[in-house]
């Protein structure tokens, strides 16, 4: 499975289908590991805009920022 996570500038909205072509991705073998990604991306001034899959997962900014805050807060539960 390949995820890819497509990202830009901070303050940038989410995009459109055409807009895709146009945006910086990077490709990923686990979605965990996108998510990674797009959580060092958010530490540069950067956000993660969408996160797409081969299996059919599409994740809007939206979706992943939310899945990030719970991921903060499971790793901050298990220390």
């Amino acid at each position: 499975m390949r995820y890819r996570v497509y990202s830009g500038p901070s303050g940038t909205r989410s995009i459109s289908p055409l807009e895709k072509d146009k945006l910086l991705f990077k490709e990923f073998g686990a979605l965990d590991d996108a998510f990674a990604w797009a959580q060092h991306v958010g530490t540069t001034g950067r956000v993660a805009l969408l996160i797409e899959g081969d299996d059919g997962t599409h994740l809007t900014k939206h979706e992943i920022a939310g899945a990030l805050r719970h991921r903060d807060r499971q790793e901050a539960f298990a220390q």
